[in-house]
């Protein structure tokens, strides 16, 4: 994984971590540390902000990221995400405000603290393994299930994690989630 991606990325979770908000780091970015590493056009952050942190949140941020209050505002009320561009870069970082779904508040209950640089070491909370699978399979399903990258991210968590994955774990939220047959399906591959 190129180092500009992660940089821009924790260039944001630097702002949540002062902010003292939760956030987990997902997507690609979870699924190279977890699975396969592989090119990536933007982050994802899933992150429980609130309207009392968009001010702070983009005061912080302003100088080096486009970023649009209103927009921030927006997807804080309807719990939905909103996007930051890297000036410099022109990196993109989505945020995705978490929801009061099971699952949303299980991503941050289960996030993992890791070395996620080094030189000097980074510390950043990232999506568990069986949530970044589960995740992946709901853009799967919401993006009518076309997505060979997502398919081949889960594939790779798979490959790698193995048994340590809780699959009893995924089948529960799975269900929720509506994606219990993707599921089965991606468990079929591992056997």
């Amino acid at each position: 994984m190129t180092t500009e991606p992660l940089a821009v990325t924790l260039l944001v979770v630097s702002v949540l971590d002062a902010l003292d908000v939760p956030y987990a780091i997902g997507g690609s970015l979870a699924s190279a540390w977890h699975g396969i590493s592989r090119t990536t056009v933007d982050s994802d952050i899933i992150a429980a902000l609130q309207l009392i942190h968009v001010q702070p949140f983009v005061q912080a941020l302003k100088d080096e990221f486009y970023v649009d209050e209103g927009a921030m505002r927006d997807a804080v009320n309807r719990r939905s995400s909103f996007n930051l561009i890297h000036l410099r870069t022109m990196y993109k970082v989505d945020v995705f405000v978490s929801k009061s779904r099971p699952f949303d508040r299980a991503q941050l209950a289960n996030r993992r603290l890791r070395v996620v640089a080094e030189d000097p070491d980074r510390m950043a909370f990232v999506m568990g393994a069986e949530d970044t699978v589960l995740a992946k399979l709901e853009w799967y399903r919401l993006g009518g299930e076309t997505s060979e990258r997502q398919w081949q991210d889960v594939v790779g968590i798979v490959k790698v994690q193995g048994n340590r994955l809780d699959w009893v774990y995924m089948r529960q939220q799975a269900r929720g989630l509506e994606v219990d047959d993707l599921l089965e399906r991606l468990a079929a591959t591992h056997k």
